[in-house]
Parts: C-alpha cells; sequence; structure tokens
C-alpha cells in the first residue's frame, strides 16, 4: 500500500471500523450460543391473585386505544384485584373516546381510571411517574397502546415472581400484522432475534437485561428502590431495568408469553422508532456506563455486555464510514482481500460472519419453520444496511446533546392485508434524513462503477446491498408520505390552492427523481472523464514493466500519453512569477511534487525517448540493459504517483462544487414541500393533531 498519508488514515478508518463491527458481530452470537446453552426452567410458585395495577400510557391512538383497553379487561383475573390506570395525555378525539369506553367499563364494575394530568411533560416517562404517586398495588404491569395482552396473561405471569429479588417479568412480542408487508415481516424477525436470542440470553445468565418498555410487570418495591422512573432519556424502560439490575434486582424473560402488538406499517413510523431507539441507547450509556463499570457487585462479564448493549447503536456510523471509504480505498488500488492470492475468500468471509451464521441461528430459533423465516432475511440486511443513515442521525443527536422529544410511532390497528392507513390521521412525512439517504444511493452506484473498474468485482455485491437499502428506504419514505384529505363519499372537495399544492408535490416528486438520474449520469461520466484513464495507466505501466520489447513498451507509452491528455484537461494549474506553467495537480491544498501531472508526462516523454534510443541497440549491449532498469525503475514509481493522485481526483474542486449544486437542489425541493405540508396541514389531520416530525 502507498505510503500516502491521506490513503493510510482512510484505511486506518476502515479497518477500525471492521473491528469494531465485527467485535459486536462476534458477541451477538456469543449471545446466541448462551440462549441455546442455558435452557434453565424458570420456576413458579402459587402466590394466588395479588393486587395489580395495570397502567396503559397513551398519547394520540384513537386507531387503537380501544382495542387495548378491551383486552385488558378481558383479562382472566379477578376484578377486585385489578386496577386499570389508562394514563391519557392525547389532545385529540382520542380523549372523548378513551372516556367513554373507560365510563362503560365502570358501569360493569372494573376499577378502571381515566387519568389526565394536563400535561405532556416527561411524556411516557413522566406518565408512569405520575401514576407511581397514586399506586397501592404489589406489582404493575405495562402495555403500549398497539398491544392485545391474552385473556390468561396475569396467571400466567405472576408465578414467576419466585424469588423475593426478581423484579420484572418481560414478556415476548408477538406481531398482530406481521405479514402485512415486507418491512413489517422485517421488523418481526428483527425483533425475533432481540428477543429470543439476546434477551433469553441474559435472562438465563447474570447478565443485565432490558425492560422493552411494554408487556411487562414490575414489582413496585423494584421500581421504588431503583429510583422510579426518570425523563433524562428517550428510552426511561431500558434506563429503570439497568438501574433495578444494579440494586440487585433480577429481570426474568418469559418467551412462552406471547403479547401481540403491531408493527409500524408505515416507513417514517418505523424509521422515528428506529432513531428513539438508537438515540435513547446512547444517551443511557452517557448516563449510566461509569456507574456501571464503577460497581463492585456487577461481574466484569456484565459490566462488558452492558457496554455492548448500551453502545451497539455505534455500529451504524462504522457501516458508514466503511461505505464510504471502501470506494475510495479501491479506487487507490489498495488490497482489501482477506488472502491476497484468493479475493473470493473475502467475499465467503463477509457471508460466513453475516447471513451464513444466521441459518444456523434461526434454525434453532423457529425449529421446522426456519425456512419460510429465512426467505426474509435478503429483506433484513437491505433494512438494516439503507436504516444506518437513520440511526446514524440519532446517535450523532444524543452524542451532541440534542434536545430531547418522544415522538410517538403511529398506529392505525392493522391487522389483516385489507387494512389500510394511507388515508388515516397521524401519517408522518419524509424527514431531511431521505436526503442523506439518497446521497448514499448515488455514492454507492459511483462505488460500484469504482470496484468493477479497479478490477474489484469481488466487492460488488457489498457495495450493492448497502446502496440498495439507501434507495429502498428513501423510496419508501417518499412514497409512503401522503398530504391528502381521509378519502370518504363525506369528504370535502380539494380547494384551489390545495389541487396546487398536490400538483407542487408531484412535480417535487418528479425533480428527485431527475436529480437522481443526472447526479448518476454525471458521476459516470466524470468517472469516465478523470477516474478510467487513471486506471488505464496504471494498467499500461504495470504493463511496461512486465516487457522487455522496446516496441510493446513504446505502445504502451503512448497509449498512456494519450489518457494523461484528457486527465490535465480539467486540472488546476500553477504558474510562477514568470508566467510559466510548472505544475498540474489534482491535489489542490498541500500539493507535493510527486502528483504533479506535468512531472509525470515528463517523465513519460523521456521514457519513450530512452525507448527510441535503445531501439537500435542490442539486447547484449550494457547500455540496453541499464536503459530498460531505468524504464522499469519510471514505471514503478510512477504507478505510485497514480495511485496517490487518483483518490484526489474525487475531491477536485469541479466535483466538490457539483456535489453542493445536487445537494443544493434537493434541499430546495425539500424547501418546497415543506411549504406544501403547511399548506394541507389541515387537511390531513385532524383539528387537534400536531403534525410530528423529527
Amino acid at each position: 500500500m502507498s505510503a500516502n498519508p491521506f490513503t493510510q488514515l482512510i484505511f486506518d478508518l476502515f479497518i477500525l471500523s471492521a473491528i469494531i463491527i465485527s467485535a459486536y458481530t462476534v458477541n451477538f452470537y456469543y449471545l446466541a450460543f448462551l440462549s441455546r446453552r442455558r435452557k434453565g426452567v424458570i420456576p413458579t410458585v402459587d402466590l394466588g391473585t395479588p393486587s395489580v395495577t395495570i397502567q396503559l400510557p397513551i398519547y394520540n391512538e384513537k386507531y387503537v386505544a380501544k382495542r387495548l383497553v378491551d383486552a385488558v379487561c378481558n383479562l382472566d383475573y379477578p376484578k377486585d384485584q385489578l386496577n386499570i390506570m389508562v394514563l391519557d395525555d392525547s389532545d385529540d378525539d382520542t380523549v372523548q373516546l378513551l372516556e367513554s369506553v373507560v365510563n362503560d367499563y365502570k358501569k360493569q364494575g372494573f376499577q378502571i381510571e381515566h387519568i389526565r394530568r394536563g400535561t405532556r411533560k416527561g411524556y411516557k416517562a413522566g406518565a408512569l411517574k405520575y401514576a407511581m404517586e397514586i399506586t397501592t398495588s404489589e406489582y404493575v404491569a405495562i402495555f403500549d397502546a398497539d398491544f392485545i395482552p391474552p385473556t390468561s396473561f396475569l396467571k400466567q405471569a405472576i408465578p414467576h415472581f419466585s424469588k423475593p429479588n426478581i423484579g420484572l417479568i418481560q414478556c415476548r412480542w408477538g406481531h398482530v400484522n406481521e405479514n402485512y408487508s415486507t418491512i413489517t415481516q422485517v421488523q418481526a424477525l428483527s425483533l425475533d432475534f432481540h428477543f429470543l436470542i439476546e434477551q433469553k440470553a441474559k435472562s438465563n445468565s447474570h447478565l443485565f437485561m432490558n425492560f422493552n418498555g411494554t408487556a411487562g410487570i414490575w414489582r413496585r418495591d423494584c421500581i421504588e428502590d431503583a429510583g422510579g422512573w426518570h425523563t433524562a432519556t428517550l428510552v426511561e424502560d431500558l434506563d429503570l431495568s439497568y438501574r433495578a439490575q444494579m440494586k440487585g434486582w433480577k429481570c426474568v424473560f418469559l418467551p412462552d408469553i406471547v403479547v401481540d402488538a403491531e408493527l409500524p406499517a408505515q416507513m417514517n413510523g418505523a424509521k422515528r422508532q428506529q432513531y428513539r431507539w438508537a438515540k435513547g441507547s446512547i444517551q443511557c450509556a452517557t448516563k449510566l456506563l461509569f456507574d456501571i463499570v464503577v460497581k463492585r457487585k456487577v461481574a466484569i462479564e456484565a459490566k462488558i455486555q452492558a457496554f455492548i448493549q448500551l453502545t451497539r447503536h455505534i455500529v451504524f456510523p462504522l457501516i458508514l464510514i466503511q461505505f464510504l471509504t471502501l470506494p475510495i480505498l479501491l479506487a487507490g488500488q489498495v488490497n482489501l482481500y482477506v488472502v491476497s492470492f484468493l479475493p473470493v475468500i473475502t467475499l465467503a468471509t463477509y457471508l460466513a460472519m453475516g447471513p451464513g451464521a444466521y441459518i444456523l441461528i434461526m434454525q434453532s430459533m423457529y425449529g421446522k419453520s426456519w425456512k419460510s423465516k429465512m426467505k426474509i432475511m435478503p429483506a433484513l440486511l437491505i433494512y438494516n444496511a439503507g436504516m444506518s443513515v437513520n440511526n446514524t442521525v440519532a446517535v450523532f443527536d444524543a452524542v451532541l446533546g440534542k434536545k430531547n422529544e418522544f415522538l410517538r410511532t403511529p398506529k392505525y390497528g392493522l391487522i389483516s392485508k385489507d387494512d389500510d392507513w394511507k388515508d388515516k390521521a397521524y401519517n408522518l412525512p419524509f424527514t431531511q434524513t431521505t436526503l442523506l439517504e439518497i446521497f448514499f444511493g448515488v455514492y454507492g452506484i459511483m462505488g460500484i462503477f469504482i470496484a468493477i473498474f479497479s478490477n474489484n468485482p469481488i466487492f460488488v455485491p457489498i457495495i450493492a446491498l448497502q446502496t440498495i437499502g439507501f434507495f429502498f428506504i428513501a423510496y419508501l419514505s417518499i412514497s409512503h408520505t401522503r398530504f391528502r384529505r381521509n378519502k370518504s363519499k363525506n369528504a370535502i372537495p380539494l380547494t384551489k390552492k390545495e389541487k396546487t399544492a398536490n400538483n407542487i408535490y408531484k412535480l417535487a416528486m418528479l425533480g428527485i427523481v431527475a436529480i437522481i438520474v443526472f447526479g448518476g449520469y454525471m458521476a459516470i461520466s466524470g468517472y469516465n472523464t478523470e477516474i478510467y484513464p487513471l486506471d488505464r495507466i496504471r494498467g499500461n505501466l504495470d504493463g511496461i514493466v512486465g516487457s522487455s520489447d522496446p516496441n510493446v513498451i513504446r505502445d504502451h507509452l503512448v497509449a498512456i500519453q494519450t489518457d494523461l491528455d484528457v486527465v490535465m484537461v480539467n486540472l488546476p494549474e500553477t504558474i510562477d512569477a514568470d508566467g510559466k506553467l510548472i505544475a498540474k495537480n489534482p491535489v489542490w491544498i498541500f500539493s507535493t511534487e510527486s502528483t504533479n501531472f506535468l512531472r509525470i508526462q515528463n517523465n513519460i516523454d523521456t521514457m519513450i525517448t530512452s525507448v527510441n534510443d535503445i531501439s537500435s541497440i542490442s539486447k547484449d549491449n550494457p547500455a540496453y540493459h541499464t536503459a530498460m532498469l531505468d524504464i522499469n525503475d519510471r514505471a514503478e514509481i510512477l504507478k505510485i504517483n497514480i495511485m496517490d493522485a487518483t483518490q484526489y481526483m474525487y475531491i477536485s474542486p469541479a466535483n466538490m462544487v457539483m456535489s453542493v449544486v445536487w445537494v443544493a437542489a434537493i434541499i430546495g425541493i425539500f424547501a418546497v414541500l415543506k411549504r406544501k405540508r403547511t399548506q394541507l396541514k389541515k387537511s390531513d389531520l385532524s383539528p387537534n393533531i400536531a403534525l410530528e416530525t423529527v
């Protein structure tokens, strides 16, 4: 590899990212091993029917709120031992809906209260904290609005509080709408990995396990001993469960008790949920890691796993770093093969570290049905790759201390494929993150061409997988955006202004497509005129080194001259005080003589002169051998010079200006869409609903 400092820095970033990503990946496989090796049966005791308070934190959930209350009131548990708190912070017609439902169940003898704080301070954590002040039951169960607990939930779960140090029982999430669409299927598979591998492994060991925010039961004493609900992070569930375990409480996961829930069907909703989880985890890492590390009673392995759990979302920025640096390294002819003489081993290693190992894990998770689940695996890989931009933004927001706002994931009461969400309230528009996803997608197309033209096609599938992921997420983010009134027989016709805004929206969508196509064309055209000629030059220099025939060498040198003429046309020029051209260098700041194409051209001219001089000399003449050695030495040096210069061709002033123009054009389109969103805001949502954006 060249000793160029820029190349070395990029290479170091790439390798460091690969090492860290591999470490997190191997840790997941370690947890998979633990989840299979430790299969201890969780004991139960007959606790009778102790008093239980069920807390239902709800905010603007008019499509699923009644379904939740109905399911809770249908639990097979004595009414006099069951207290139901509907913690309603809504500011839309969910309030009236819940008030009616609660009054109906009160008349039936249920101990149920419709609790309104009058504020959203602290969001979900604030509502739970408020409720704990008036909770007297021994146990507290929590369900989010989109969950549907089975009738036997309490009678199945309560007996597992078999030891006084068990503070939390977490049950597995089911997926009521798993087969609704591809994105619900991949989310279901991802959540199954979390519950059946990570939660199972940690529950059956001394490792820290997290509460998932819903479908769980707390011992009230545990909540109070751990300090209660805190509002400092976006993941109050993770925060409380870790503080409880630091106090010596045990959290238990029950994989056999499944509570169905609704998965986000709208891409923008799924991205919001992923954003909240990623940002909240990093916030908890900042808040809790130091205390965990210095806590003497916490085992070393538990500390290590806690660090990994809380910081695992840093993998997403590292994935983007690898994605950005890989094409640069390939263009610089840096050898990235695991085994240099067997490039296919590189791809095999990637497959073994990813999909290959997951096959074995899924066989243990799903038994005989693993093959049907395996069909979703390629989509999950694409989904996770595309989500890396969204989650990277979340990580940086957490690190930079961006202000918290708990933005809940909208749910629509979807169960069958015939259910529709597109014309309902709560629909989310795509955000500025989509701009970044489009950028990375276009960059990926460039990376694919670089991999092909640099004779590294083995990396094409790796780059293509992520590129498809970025475009997939961006496409669904845009196509899932709706700015229309609900379709119904009584719908009010659109006004002239609204029709104009809709037309602007359609034109903006066409504009985004046009900009992507134009950006791709410019990238390919620029590569063909600026980068590919350098690849050909390196190939001809290789031909010179491998030849001893003056005529063949001359042909290679003439071809190099032709390509140099193409490359040098647009290179920045340096003129001395006398007006003489002294350099043409792609390195426009802190340039060195090694990448001066004027010097490279002079070297080629010198080599041509030498070849012409020795053409008439006998090969036995010492002068012939001296000249050939000089030509070979010059060719080797020029190869290094060309490799050093190649990476700077990507960041030339012209390319940077074009990139700025490209980004500015898309930002302009976003501005148009923002204005359109403002115009149709009242038409999209009911009067009391505020449109939420990340």
